[in-house]
Parts: C-alpha cells; structure tokens; sequence
C-alpha cells in the first residue's frame, strides 16, 4: 500500500450511522411484519421477482485453476496462460528518446516523452483503418493510463534531495512534474503478441505541466481565479490520478484523487488571511501542510517561471480575488478530467459539474438512446461518499464521433447526486442543488452561496444532504448484463468507524490478527457492495443494494469474519480495482497492506450474480466488551466455482488498473510500486531493495503494465459453458 496515501477522514460531519434509522424502521417492520428476517425476505422476494432476467450471469463459468496465494517477487498467473511486460517507467514514447537507464540519472527533460510512474486505472480504445475510435476493433487501439504518484527513493539516484525541509535540486522536481499524469500509446497484435508503437503520432503525455480548460458551472467564477488564469477560465496539469472512465464518445476521463495533499499551506501564517467559509472547505478537503512532495519549496531560475509557486495556496498576494497568487489554486484540482486520446494536440477539459473531491473514477453506467448518461463515482477516503452524475442532454448516437464536443454537451451541464443507504436494504440518490436538501446560505457547517460552490465544495454539500459516510470507497463497475453497479468499499480502521459507527451497509468490525500477532482493528479487510437502480433506469432516484463480497482470511470466524464463506483459492482483502469484462466477468483487484503478512496484491475473477440472490444476515461485532449486533444484506456465497484467484503480483506492489481488447484475448493489468516500501537508507544496497520486479538481478523496481493472454490463444478468464 502506498505509505503517502491520504485516506484518513476529514469528515466531521454528523450524519447518521444507521442506528437510528435502523431502530425505527426495525420496530416499525418489526410491528408489519412480524420480524426483521421475514420483513427483509419479503422485501427481497420481491425484488428477485421484480428483476428476474435470463441475462442473470448463471452461463458464465471460470477457465482456470486458482493461483495460490504467495510472497515472490514475480507476477504468477494460471497455467495455459503468459504474462508479459508491456510498457514499464521511463520507456519511450517518442523516436530519439534513449532508453531508459533506470539508475535515476536520466535527463528530467526526458521524462516528458516517457512513461511515468505508479501505472493505474486505463482504457482500451479501439482504432479503425482510418485511425479513429471503434469500439469493436481488438488489433489495434490506444492505451490510455493513469500514472497516480512516484517512488522519490528510485526515481532519483538516491532519492530526494531535501535540505531543511526544501527541494534543492530543481530538476528532480521538474522530473517529478513529468511523470506524474497520463499516458496515450499505441498498441497491436502481431502474430498473437501485443506491443505498443514508441513512435506513433497519437502517443502522448499529460503532466502537471499540461495546460487545462476549465469548463462547467464552477468555470469562470471567483473560486477559480489564480495568477495563471485571472479569469479563472484555465488551469495547469492533473495529478494523482488513480481511477478512470471513458465516455460512449471515445474520451478518456482521468481522476484527480489525493491532489489535496500536493499544496503548501502553512496554516499558522494563512489562517489569519482567509474566510470562514475558506478555512472550513480547507479543513474538509485537507488542503494544510508542507506540501506532499515539497513541489513549492523549489526555487525557479527565472522569476517569471511560476512552475514551483503554483503549489503554494498561501494568500501571498496584495489583489482582492487572488489574480496575483495561487491562493485559490486548490480549487482547480480534485476534478474529473477529459482527454481525446484521438486529438493529440486537444486541451484536455476539467468537468466541475460532475463535482469536486477525492475523485476514485468516473464509470458510465447503461447507454440507452433518448435517455440521460449517467457516470458513478467515489470519492476514496475513509469515512467518504458514494456519488452519480445524470446529464441533462439525452443521449444521442450521432455523437458518438463528435468527441470534445459531445463531452461539452453532457458533461458540462447535469444533476449531481450522493447516495444515503437505508438499514431496510433500500437507497436513496440526494441531489446535491443549492438551495436544498440543507445546501442552503443557513448550512451551520458552510453558508453555500451558489450551485458553483456546490460543486467546489463537494464534500460539505454531501454532508448537508445527509449522505451515508462509508468505509473508502473506491472503484465502481458496471455489469453489463442487468446494469448493476458494484463498488469496493476498501477498508476502514477503529479510529475511523468505532463499532458504535458500524451499519447495515458498512457491517463489521473485528480484529484481523497478522501472523506476528499484530492487531489491526475495525474493517481492515473491506467489502463490495452492489446496487440495482430503481426500475432497471440508471437515473432513477431509488435503489435497492446487498453486500456483494466481504474481503477475509479464510481461516477467520465464518460467522461474522469471513461472512462470504472464501477459501484458500478466492480469500483476499482490501478490494480496490473493480472491472466488468463485455462478457459480464467481474474482475477484482486489491490494494492491500493487512493480508500481505501472507500474500501480495492479488487479481481475482468472480461469476457476479445480481442483488437479492442472498438475504438477510446479522453480524455480531465484538471490541473487548463492547458488542454490537448488526442486521445487513449479503449476497449468495460464490465457493471456488464462481470466484477464484488468478494472478499475484510481486513484492510490495498494488495490482491495479484493468482493460481488454474488446475480443477478450488480451487483458491489460497495471504493477504499481513493486518494492515500494524500501527504505531510503536502503537504496546504496541493491540486496536490501524489497523487490527489483520487472527485470529481476539488481535492477531497480519499476511500475509497468502486463499484458494477459491464452497460450491457446482464447479468451481471458471464462466464457459461457
């Protein structure tokens, strides 16, 4: 797990756990119908009559044998299948760019025209013989990839230099710049192996350095005004991108995550300067501190060079609105991010109206003509929300090759919602609109003043409208046989969701105890949880949810513990990457650091079923002697059958990031950070490395994308039998 990571809560918000809702509703279900197991299996019943479907998933069935859990330093996949090395850190994306040294010496310059670094979430678009999008076309396509942060004691000869807590060498940060972003590149099948093109005209990088456009109802307003852009129009670079999405227009979405933690904010000196309205969004959104990486610390050679200042959101200036600083700079980051991979020159666009916060993804749920697309969307710290954005524009096939334009049109103007889990296994999606559902200039928390601060301060609407905090949530897929959406929900610690705080839909918490004996408190393992929308209808307003999976060891209590029943072949924790494949296959992919005691980051594939295949379940919480009975909803056991393990990676490493050729014989996965976790000090000694994965002897680790095949040359993972 990456050590810098910022997954702790910074929501003080009240909102209700679930106890009190639960209490009501139990006596009043209780009263109805006699008890809470009858009332939850009628309510259930019915939902399996209401969406009974032949496309129920139950054809699918799993090709491979499960990969045993391990701790090498090597990627292992099932027999009858090859993994091989696509496209690693620092290799070349443009003709004349040497070959990577990996010894961190390589010119900082260089890394523009380079993969950068922590590969993760990314797409397969595929090309047509006249080189544009086909969604169909499996020989060649362009891989668009998210590079999320760096490993500073690898990247450079020996890791960062800081002198007084300040970057001294400029070019180590300039180097930093570049490889953080996105990367394009082009990829085919020659005689069954994929390679990607280091000199195609659509390969591309998009950095800190990148200019953006901002666009949607926060554009142009007083929260965007900065030295760079007074008009508040624009902005410069993405970063911690980690999660994705695409558009049915051939676009790529990259989200901006942990950007929070980037900025120097020295609160001491700053607090004084700023509102309360300003002081109460930093607060939530985390926006205090030295600087994640130290980036405002560097010093420019030339004044005019505001490269470094602009990762300083002090109020430094003497300008009433921010024009001659970068005190509003925060407010430029924390979006979804679109980028034609097939325009190589387009500026890429920052969509406010899909809202503001720790953005995980962007995942397009059913595409049906005349009606709203809908994007789902989490926001991955612990204690955060679950959102959906519906636009306004009704879709319309004829954009379907309009790109830029067609992202203009529905993107830039939708409702945007937060999700509030009911105890009774019941949904419901609160707009999150000025002027409602407690968004209003009367907010005790934040007095809102207009739809734009809605969507700048994202967190504190949803905290108005009383949205359900869950246990981080991260990725979301879509199932594209019954439109179902799944989310991973990848861990919780007792700090942050006490056994008090545990709910219906966020159930456990226990002790999962490591080999060494070492106690790791509350939900350390996490969950799935999926939902069916109202009336089959993506934009409806009301779902209905169960508990797809719990992540357990499978030697833990199978009462309470290990509710799903996992074996040695399927056990896991820490759900984090989540992926449907055309042929509704759910993918599964961890990000974890409480299992890895015996294993590392692991892939699995899972036969999916539908909400309401299981039914009601009450999980009994212990903490010393405190106890909590919890009622939820979980989903029917899968057993070795449905949900195995099919790939673990190597040292220190998350496995994340999925995509496929739309033939399914190719699945592309992402290694990030192997051998993370070395220390510094350590980086003179190549024999203290904790991993030197890709290339093994004693090369440094590098994060890389893999691709999967069939040695038979099939489809990846399983097919209908």
């Amino acid at each position: 797990m990456n050590p810098n990571e910022i997954d702790e809560s910074t929501n003080n918000s009240r909102n209700p756990s679930f106890d009190s809702v639960l209490e009501a509703r139990m006596s009043r279900r209780a009263l109805m119908k006699g008890s809470f197991g009858l009332a939850a299996g009628s309510f259930f019943g019915s939902a399996i009559a209401a969406c009974s479907s032949s496309d129920d998933n139950k054809s699918l069935k799993l090709d491979f044998s499960a990969v045993a859990k391990g701790r090498a330093d090597t990627v292992v996949v099932p027999a009858g299948y090859t993994a091989t090395v696509l496209f690693r850190l620092g290799d070349p994306i443009a003709a004349g760019v040497a070959e990577y040294l990996n010894n961190g010496t390589d010119a900082a310059a260089s890394y523009a025209q380079r993969a950068g670094d922590h590969h993760d979430g990314m797409h397969y678009f595929g090309q047509g013989s006249s080189g544009g999008y086909d969604a169909n076309s499996s020989g060649r396509g362009l891989l668009v990839m998210n590079h999320e942060a760096i490993t500073p004691a690898f990247l450079h000869p020996l890791g960062q230099t800081i002198v007084a807590g300040k970057r001294t060498v400029a070019d180590e940060v300039v180097k930093e710049f570049h490889v953080h972003g996105v990367s394009v590149i082009e990829v085919a099948k020659n005689g069954g192996a994929v390679t990607y093109s280091r000199n195609s005209t659509y390969n591309r990088r998009v950095t800190t350095l990148t200019d953006m456009t901002l666009s949607g109802p926060a554009a142009g307003t007083a929260f965007m005004v900065t030295r760079y852009s007074p008009a508040g129009t624009a902005t410069r670079g993405t970063v911690n991108n980690c999660a994705n999405g695409y558009t049915p227009w051939g676009t790529y979405i990259t989200c901006e995550e942990n950007w929070a933690g980037y900025f120097r904010r020295t609160t001491a000196t700053d607090n004084a300067q700023r509102s309360a309205r300003e002081l109460a969004s930093f607060a939530r959104y985390g926006v205090a501190g030295a600087g994640r990486e130290l980036w405002a610390t560097a010093t420019a050679t030339d004044p005019n060079d505001t490269s470094f200042a602009r990762w300083n959101a002090e109020k430094l200036g003497a300008s009433a609105n921010g024009s001659d600083d970068f005190r509003n700079v925060a407010n430029t980051y924390g979006w979804n991010v679109e980028i034609d991979p097939f325009a190589p020159t387009s500026t890429p666009r920052k969509r406010t109206a899909m809202g503001r916060f720790g953005h995980e993804g962007a995942w397009p749920g059913p595409v049906s003509s005349g009606k709203p697309l809908v994007f789902y969307m989490g926001d991955d710290s612990r204690n955060e929300y679950i959102y959906k954005y519906v636009s306004t524009a009704n879709w319309d096939p004829a954009d379907a090759t309009r790109g830029m334009v067609a992202g203009d049109k529905y993107l830039n103007d939708g409702k945007l919602y937060v999700a509030k889990f009911n105890a009774d296994g019941t949904g419901t999606w609160v707009e999150l609109r000025f002027g409602a559902n407690g968004i209003t200039g009367g907010n005790a928390a934040y007095a809102f003043e207009s739809q734009a601060d809605v969507l700048v301060n994202t967190r504190l609407a949803a905290d108005a409208a009383g949205a359900t905090k869950m246990d981080r949530p991260e990725w979301a897929a879509v199932n594209p046989a019954n439109g179902e959406v799944y989310f991973t929900l990848t861990n919780n610690a007792a700090s942050q969701r006490p056994i008090a705080a545990t709910d219906a839909a966020n159930p456990r918490f226990y002790n999962d105890a490591r080999t060494d004996g070492t106690a790791q408190r509350g939900n350390p393992n996490g969950h799935i949880i999926r939902f069916a929308e109202g009336n089959n209808d993506a934009a409806a307003t009301t779902f209905r949810w169960d508990v797809f999976l719990f992540g357990a060891r499978s030697t833990a209590d199978a009462a309470n513990i290990n509710v799903s029943g996992l074996t040695a072949a399927n056990d896991f924790s820490s759900p984090d990457g989540l992926w449907f494949d055309r042929n509704g296959l759910l993918w599964i992919q961890t990000d974890d650091g409480a299992y890895t005691d015996v294993t590392n980051c692991m892939l699995l594939a899972a036969v999916p079923g539908k909400v309401g295949d299981g039914g009601p379940k009450t999980i009994n919480n212990t903490d010393g002697a405190a106890t909590k009975a919890v009622p939820t909803f979980v989903g029917a056991p899968l057993g070795d059958e449905k949900l195995r393990r099919f790939l673990v990676g190597p040292v220190d490493c998350e496995i994340t990031g999925l995509a496929q050729t739309p033939d399914r014989k190719a699945l592309f996965v992402n290694i990030q950070h192997p051998g993370e976790g070395t220390p510094v000090a350590n980086i003179g000694n190549p024999s203290a490395w904790l991993s030197h994965w890709p290339e093994g002897g004693s090369a440094r680790p590098r994060s890389a994308t893999i691709v999967i095949t069939k040695t038979d040359g099939g489809t990846v993972g399983g097919d209908e039998s």
